[in-house]
Formats: structure tokens, C-alpha cells, sequence
């Protein structure tokens, strides 16, 4: 993984594509902050985070003796604060993801909104992770405060999409036995998958303690369904491609679009 590939997912004209979305996400994961950060009053407890190699003035109390034993050089045991508040970055990256009428794919998009949170999220000192999964987890970076972190979060995202299909309530459920203090979850995903099964995999999070925030991101073109002429509709993650006339069919379809969206608004909600 190359800085090259950070800087693709956060460069300013990129992230300009998708900036009031990145806005409106800061916004919600400032405003969860209220709810998640611990009170000062409590005081504060750390963990350790890495090993550098010691320079004079260092505490000597943080010396790792262990390490000096296999190695016999001097290393110092770096700790980070508990932070007040812990994201777990969630992208779905299946087969249907890859899908784009314009300049970025849902996935591609995905993962700049992703990149550009775990920014914002350390540029304030909070603690961030990332998976990426489509049928099943296929990578993941840890929680983590590091700012040096970030390289590793995009690393993560940028793996390749996956081929298989998804099952959304599966990897939630993975995700909750994984996660042993509370988060934040930020789901990004086109929901491409049953209900039922997202809906019980969110009630598993919920009911482990964590907030859960959930990005549906769509295309254009499945918002609007554009297309004029009889068009061959490539089938997603096992679905058989399909021949028809857009005129024929585009009432039907934007009808079941708009009540699925609000079924799941409404069901999430709940």
C-alpha cells in the first residue's frame, strides 16, 4: 500500500465530488460524539499502542525489557488515552457495489466517504477501524487512535471488490461478537440483500450496545431509472441478466424502489 493510493482517496477534487455528503456524515458523527464521549470528570486510562526505539530523556519507566532481552536494544512502550469515542467503518463491497452510471461506482464512492471519515475522525483524536466485506469480512484495520493509522484504514478499503454475494446480517452479526467495547458503526452499503436478515444483524448491534449509522448508497440510475431504449439488464451477485423495454417497466420499478427505501427508513428507525 503507497501513499498514492491515500492521496487518490483524499484528494481535493474527488472529495469535492461527494462533499455535502461528506458534510452531512461529519455532522452526524460529531453529533453522535454527545452521546458516546466519556465525561472528563472519570478521568482517563490508556492502552498500549506500539513500540519505538528509546532516545535519551525518554521515561525509562516505559522501557519494554522484554524486547531489550530478544534484541538487546533499548525500546519504549507507547501508550494512547482511551478514547472518547470509537468508530467501526463498515463497507460492503460485493459484486453490485461496482455498479456506476458517472464518474465514481457506489464502491469507489464508498470509499472515499470512508477515507474522508477516518480522517476527520483522527484529525480529532478519536479511535477508528475499518472492514470490508462482501458475503463475508475480507479485511479489516483495528480501532485505533493512531494517527499514522490512516495509511493502514486505506489500505483496508481499497481491496478489491469481492465476486460473491452479500449477506449483510451475517458480517453484522460478525461484527458485534468481534467488537467487546461500545461503538460507533457506520454502515456503507447499497443494501443489496434481504431485509430481514440487515434488519436482525442491526438489532444484534444494537442490542450488544453500539450506535449504528447507515449510508445507503445508491446510483443515479437506480434512483431514476434513465434508460429510453430496450435495453439487456446484467444480472448482480446471482441474479440472471435481463431483456427489457425500460418504457415498459420503469413505473413498476421506481414504485418498488421508493416503498423499499421507505420500508428500511422506516424499519431502521424502529
Amino acid at each position: 500500500m503507497s501513499s498514492e493510493e491515500a492521496q487518490r482517496l483524499l484528494d481535493p477534487a474527488t472529495l469535492a465530488r461527494i462533499s455535502g455528503l461528506i458534510v452531512r456524515a461529519r455532522m452526524i458523527v460529531e453529533g453522535s460524539i454527545t452521546g458516546l464521549h466519556r465525561s472528563p470528570f472519570h478521568g482517563s486510562s490508556v492502552e498500549f499502542a506500539e513500540h519505538r526505539e528509546y532516545v535519551p530523556g525518554d521515561d525509562i519507566r516505559h522501557i519494554d525489557w522484554k524486547v531489550f532481552g530478544r534484541s538487546d536494544r533499548f525500546y519504549i512502550k507507547q501508550f494512547e488515552e482511551e478514547t472518547n469515542l470509537r468508530v467501526q467503518l463498515v463497507m460492503d463491497a460485493s459484486e453490485s457495489m461496482n455498479y456506476g452510471s458517472g464518474a465514481m461506482t457506489k464502491l469507489e464512492y464508498a470509499r472515499t466517504l470512508a477515507a474522508a471519515l477516518a480522517y476527520l475522525i483522527l484529525g480529532q483524536q478519536d479511535a477508528v477501524g475499518a472492514l470490508v466485506f462482501d458475503d463475508k469480512i475480507r479485511a479489516d484495520a483495528p480501532i485505533s487512535q493512531s494517527r499514522s493509522h490512516l495509511q493502514d484504514l486505506v489500505s483496508v478499503l481499497s481491496q478489491e471488490s469481492g465476486k460473491d454475494t452479500t449477506d449483510i446480517g451475517e458480517v453484522l452479526g460478525r461484527v458485534s461478537d468481534r467488537l467487546k467495547r461500545r461503538c460507533l458503526i457506520v454502515l456503507m452499503t447499497d443494501l443489496f440483500d434481504e431485509p430481514e436478515g440487515i434488519l436482525h444483524g442491526l438489532r444484534r448491534l444494537r442490542h450488544a450496545g453500539h450506535d449504528v449509522l447507515v449510508l445507503h448508497v445508491m446510483d443515479p440510475d437506480e434512483l431514476e431509472f434513465p434508460f429510453t431504449r430496450m435495453t439487456m439488464f446484467e444480472g448482480l451477485e446471482g441474479m440472471q441478466d435481463q431483456l427489457a423495454d425500460p418504457e415498459a417497466v420503469r413505473e413498476a420499478y421506481l414504485a418498488e424502489v421508493r416503498e423499499f427505501t421507505r420500508t428500511i427508513r422506516r424499519d431502521f428507525r424502529n
